[in-house]
């Protein structure tokens, strides 16, 4: 059986954010989290619009930082400001696949087609911290171009001590099944990414030689998975999950902008439950945060808590 050190929480923009987080690590306390990925340039400029810029991290061990960006100099300093903040790792995006940032930013998957900027990051990178530094990086760019092997490679020479690798290329985005390649003779340490939902998925991909295996949208509704991947349970009330969530977030943000962010929560935790449409419907009416969670209550039928705030 899997540890729970040995099982990655992904990097999810707009999910894995700190509220998201310290649900998870209620159920894992020793599994690795990733932060969203960090714009190196938002970082670095200080965009007092971004909360996670602002964020530290010394409290949320062991936890990764991702940063993304094309600028050396910049990810190389967005890298020193993100250990000052206590991240336990850095992790450099080298997957991410929407236009936005693979394309017109030149960043994530796009250091995919350009090998010699992505080593000049990866060695400014290295060089600028005394913590690890790892990436998060995909099969290639396209079938035509499916050499991960040879980015590794360079990783290994720059000295970063690990790597996640998402079974699909840039051009599949996230559709059609994962492909976990054997990594038994690469350099460095190879985490599994991409499809994989229970126990028996991260085994297949440790007998292919993975040293561990990452979790992304399995996590979206359950972020009890890892420690359940782990040989831990599922929270018996789900309900109070989703209000501690909810508190969290409303802690984190301010009712004003949690409650909004938290509706795509309300419906990842009530899918697949009897009336979860209807759920739904109502969720995405509410502004107000006690509204909010008097329907939580009543979907869950659990006693309405009292508040953290």
């Amino acid at each position: 059986m899997l540890t729970d050190n040995q099982i990655f929480a992904a990097p999810l923009a707009g999910v894995t954010d700190r509220p998201f987080r310290r649900i998870v690590r209620e159920f894992a306390p020793n599994a690795p989290i990733v932060t969203e990925m960090i714009s190196c340039h938002s970082l670095v400029g200080g965009h007092k619009n971004c909360l996670r810029n602002f964020d530290r991290y010394d409290d949320e061990a062991p936890i990764g930082a991702q940063i993304f960006g094309a600028d050396k100099d910049l990810m190389a300093e967005a890298a020193r400001m993100l250990q000052d903040a206590g991240a336990g790792w850095i992790d450099i995006n080298m997957g991410c696949p929407v236009p936005k940032v693979a394309t017109r930013a030149g960043a994530g998957a796009f250091l995919m087609r350009d090998h010699k900027l992505a080593g000049q990051i990866m060695h400014d990178v290295v060089r600028a911290v005394k913590i690890p530094v790892s990436i998060k990086t995909r099969l290639g760019w396209d079938s035509e171009h499916t050499d991960w092997r040879d980015l590794l490679g360079i990783a290994a020479d720059c000295g970063v001590r690990f790597a996640t690798l998402h079974g699909r290329t840039r051009a599949q985005l996230y559709l059609g099944p994962a492909v976990w390649p054997d990594v038994s003779d690469c350099p460095i340490p190879v985490i599994a990414n991409g499809d994989i939902k229970n126990a028996d998925d991260a085994m297949r991909a440790m007998r292919l030689g993975y040293s561990g295996v990452m979790i992304g949208r399995a996590m979206l509704g359950r972020p009890w998975i890892i420690g359940c991947m782990a040989g831990g349970d599922a929270p018996d009330k789900i309900g109070d999950v989703v209000l501690r969530h909810l508190d969290y977030a409303v802690e984190y943000y301010g009712a004003a902008v949690a409650v909004p962010m938290f509706r795509k929560h309300a419906a990842w935790y009530s899918a697949g439950m009897p009336n979860s449409a209807d759920f739904r419907i109502r969720v995405n009416r509410i502004v107000d945060v006690s509204e909010l969670r008097d329907a939580i209550c009543e979907f869950w039928g659990c006693d309405l808590p009292c508040q953290i705030l």
